[in-house]
């Protein structure tokens, strides 16, 4: 007999895993904790939620196996200075007085072709502070301009968050990095403007302690077209199923394009070393996912999703309304787009399918909505991006209203899309 949960079981399990990660204990570990208080409360038995957290995890594996293979394109990108080259070079050509559309599309780009948003911010983050301190203007503002370009990079990226709704609605990567190009844009567009709507209102204040960017012209950096090889390798491979009919994993196709870059670079000696950091780069987020695999389970086991249902009918709103709305709704549990892209199209991928919506437009519109809270405060990406530019907590709570806005256009456009027009 299958085991079924409550939906308050399900709710109570997430609230506990969230309270925790609150609390600072490991998010793994809250994970794991709010997963087991969800089935017990739920009505599952210790075994019983035992089995389904085992289970949860196991269906993230395929997931897991493919995002530690792309910390070996990561791992040469950070290390070369590659990253660092292509954002920079961005920046050169665009000029100062296009400053921060050059660090909202430099971060764009980094995401895009498979580096960590957080990482991608990080490492364009010291020129954007010079930028900042050249130009007078706030870190706040600049550091809104990388994380709305990294946002948009993210839906069209081949990164954790869409390997793992690919997997869930059993599309193409590579089809489901395509769908969400035009949404990606809108978000790019949408973050210039805010930024240069803000512009006045975010003064440079003078409690940010001002950090000078390293002289990236004194680091041995690689060309910039050996830099965007790997990258352009490793897509192009992933291309080959649509053009082609050609079908590249990405567990193939990202370190094949990260190998290939390191020789371009003239740095194979170095591989293993590099390898080894995207390795360590990767297994903090592989962790995350096998906790999320074990919420994920309980959280399928649920009457959740069936609930949800009936709430979104009792108000009268458009069934497709269901992939959103679990985008949005598991990136604000969890403050994670990988972990809300996953939960949401693990546990509505079915549900959202049972409707009329086409596996690649429910997984565009779910992985989309995963973008709209996955910066909450109880989330690592919040601290990792507070940090790369040395603001107080303060601080960067003021971002929120902004980020969530640009992550709701991306939503918003991918839903009419494939909500309403297709």
């Amino acid at each position: 007999m299958d085991v079924q949960i409550t939906t308050i079981g399900a709710l109570l399990g997430l609230a506990v895993a969230i309270t925790l990660i609150i609390k600072k204990l490991h998010p793994v570990y809250s994970l794991i904790l709010g997963a087991v208080v969800g089935g017990v409360v739920g009505g599952a038995g210790l075994t019983g939620t035992v089995n389904v957290m085992m289970s949860g995890a196991k269906d993230i594996m395929p997931a897991i196996l493919r995002i530690i293979t792309s910390g070996v394109l990561a791992g040469v990108l950070i290390k070369t200075g590659a990253a660092a080259k292509i954002a920079d070079q961005i920046v050169k050509t665009l000029g100062e007085k296009r400053a921060l559309f050059a660090l909202a599309l430099s971060t764009m780009i980094l995401t895009s072709v498979g580096v960590f948003i957080d990482v991608a911010v990080i490492t364009v983050a010291p020129i954007a502070l010079a930028i900042s301190k050249r130009l007078g203007y706030s870190p706040i503002l600049v550091l809104l301009a990388m994380i709305g370009g990294g946002k948009a990079g993210n839906v069209i990226s081949p990164n954790p968050n869409t390997i793992a709704a690919a997997e869930n609605f059993g599309v193409e990567l590579s089809s489901l990095m395509m769908a969400n190009i035009i949404p990606a844009i809108v978000g790019l567009a949408v973050t210039v403007l805010l930024t240069s709507l803000l512009a006045k209102k975010f003064k440079v204040e003078k409690s940010v302690e001002e950090v000078v960017a390293d002289d990236l012209e004194a680091e041995e950096l690689p060309s910039f077209f050996a830099a965007i090889i790997g990258p352009l390798v490793a897509i192009a491979l992933l291309a080959l199923r649509p053009i082609a009919g050609i079908s590249v994993d990405p567990l193939i196709a990202l370190p094949v394009g990260g190998l290939v870059g390191v020789v371009v670079m003239g740095k194979a000696k170095h591989t293993n070393e590099y390898i080894t950091f995207g390795l360590t780069k990767m297994m903090p987020v592989a962790l995350l996912l096998i906790g999320t695999g074990t919420v994920a389970g309980i959280i399928k086991a649920s009457t959740l999703q069936a609930t949800t249902i009936n709430f979104l009918n009792a108000i009268n709103m458009p069934a497709f309304l269901l992939a959103p709305f679990s985008g949005i709704l598991m990136s604000a549990a969890t403050a994670s787009t990988t972990s809300g892209a996953t939960i949401a199209s693990a546990t509505f991928g079915q549900a959202i399918m049972g409707v009329g919506i086409s596996p690649l437009g429910g997984a565009a519109m779910v992985h989309t909505g995963a973008t709209v809270l996955d910066h909450l405060p109880h989330g690592s990406f919040f601290h990792a991006t507070a940090g790369a530019t040395n603001m107080t907590i303060g601080q960067r709570l003021k971002l929120i209203p902004y980020e969530s806005l640009i992550g709701l256009s991306m939503t918003i456009v991918s839903t009419i899309i494939y909500g309403i027009i297709l």
